[in-house]
């Protein structure tokens, strides 16, 4: 049974075809107008629209206009007794299902109107066929069979179905973006865009102008005027990565769009409402940053409404062999290879703390199955600080002396070393050196002036030159 809504200024006509579709036992509704018709649909949808086009207060055409806006999938089968190509043009043009022009037959009504109740029937199974789709698909991207991940999950199915701010914390490479993508393809807005943006990878100038959007002649070279990301995720999701590294300025803008949910364009005098859900994520402690001042404590408080924590791979070494075989194929389907691993191999992977966690692994796999000519991957074909990894030697390196140490010069130079054996590593190259210590570029430079070292990067680009 199907909710039909017949719209007519002429009483014959809606008594007319309340009887024919009451007899095929669909439940029916009248109005005299567009406008009555519209009040209607407020309180309850209907599946078809059967409406006259010629009518007073609002016609046919302006119906389908504004159902379809408020009624994307609605179905509407027009009617005229004036019909001109031109008409039915702009019918089609607009999305109606149908045109029939009157006196018409009311045989061929019921087949045009039972192929716009099959089209919406299609629509749906292929709707919850997508959803079904994406659901498998995004959980199944999370691998993981530990208590903690199935924690994990549970928790994205929880907080899919609310509109609420949810701020995903964790090491880098443990997967934040795939939670972030399975909360939204799990949620209501699933249908919707999911954007994405690493706020570490811009200026704070660029920054603004992509999430806020511009108009032309704010800045040199806006030409036209371009839709920001805010904008984009309308009604959707707005994934913000890195958001720790975004600036203390940039902060006070983000804080004002999430408690007002408006957006104003870098150059305008205007905002306009948007609807895009929130999620941040950071591998930063951002508790510890709003109380030391670098990040601004009413919006982490804003932001961290829902937070999710994921835990590194080595807190989860029973998810070690699941990842591996799911890397395995996902490598050698690519090169139609058939490959398995052998223990040795495994064994060494177990062991190993993988500080750049399942990013990590990854490319330790793909690396692997490239290299590899057997029909099973041997411990040779995995680097040497995977192979020669001992973390009992690792701990006793770590030992504390008897008097002690100074641990916050003890840590300073540590860091220092890291990042000056990073810079030797790629030969003063600062975007690469930042990447294999797995911190953004900015933060990268920050340690460089906070060491005191940033003229280091160019003598040893110089010295490669």
């Amino acid at each position: 049974m199907a909710n039909l809504l017949i719209v007519d200024d002429e009483q014959s006509y809606r008594q007319l075809l309340s009887m024919v579709f009451d007899g095929e036992n669909h439940s029916i509704r009248t109005a005299m107008n567009g406008r009555e018709a519209m009040k209607l649909l407020q309180d309850e949808p209907a599946d078809v629209i059967i409406t006259d086009v010629k009518m007073p207060d609002m016609n046919g055409i302006e119906l389908l206009k504004a159902a379809r806006e408020a009624l994307p999938d609605i179905g509407v089968v027009l009617m005229t007794a004036f019909a001109t190509v031109e008409t039915a043009r702009e019918a089609f043009k607009l999305g109606a299902d149908d045109f029939i022009q009157k006196p018409f037959d009311v045989e061929e009504l019921k087949i045009i109107v039972k192929k716009a109740l099959d089209r919406q029937v299609l629509i749906t199974e292929n709707r919850a066929f997508k959803r079904a789709q994406r659901e498998r698909g995004s959980i199944s991207n999370i691998i993981g069979h530990s208590d903690k991940m199935q924690a994990v999950y549970q928790m994205i199915e929880t907080v899919a179905e609310v509109q609420s701010t949810v701020l995903v914390t964790g090491e880098s490479g443990t997967g934040k973006e795939l939670v972030a993508r399975a909360i939204h393809d799990l949620s209501p807005r699933a249908e919707k865009p999911f954007i994405s943006i690493n706020c570490g990878a811009f200026t704070e100038t660029l920054l603004e102008s992509e999430l806020f959007g511009y108009v032309k002649g704010s800045f040199t070279g806006a030409n036209s005027n371009r839709k920001g990301l805010f904008e984009a995720a309308d009604h959707g999701t707005i994934f913000l990565d890195e958001i720790g590294e975004m600036s203390p300025a940039m902060q006070v803008k983000l804080l004002r769009v999430l408690q007002e949910r408006k957006v104003r364009p870098v150059g305008a005098h205007d905002e306009f409402s948007v609807d895009a859900r929130v999620i941040a994520a950071t591998n930063r402690d951002l508790k510890a940053m709003s109380e030391d001042g670098s990040f601004r404590e009413d919006l982490f408080y804003r932001i961290s409404v829902i937070p999710i924590s994921l835990p590194p791979l080595r807190d989860r070494k029973e998810d070690i062999p699941p990842l591996v075989a799911h890397f395995i194929k996902k490598f050698c389907d690519q090169t139609g290879r058939d490959l398995s691993i052998a223990d040795k191999t495994m064994q060494f992977l177990e062991n190993y703390a993988w500080h750049g966690n399942v990013r990590e692994l990854e490319h330790t796999i793909e690396r692997a199955v490239a290299l590899e000519r057997e029909e099973e991957i041997q411990p040779e074909r995995l680097p040497e600080h995977i192979t020669n990894y001992n973390p009992d030697r690792i701990k006793a390196e770590f030992d504390l002396p008897e008097d002690g140490i100074n641990l916050t010069s003890h840590l300073d130079n540590l860091e220092k070393t890291y990042v000056v054996e990073a810079l030797k590593q790629t030969g003063g190259n600062q975007t690469k050196a930042a990447e294999l210590l797995k911190v953004s570029v900015r933060s990268f430079r920050h340690l460089l002036d906070k060491h005191n070292i940033r003229t280091l990067s160019a003598q040893m680009r110089s010295s490669n030159d």
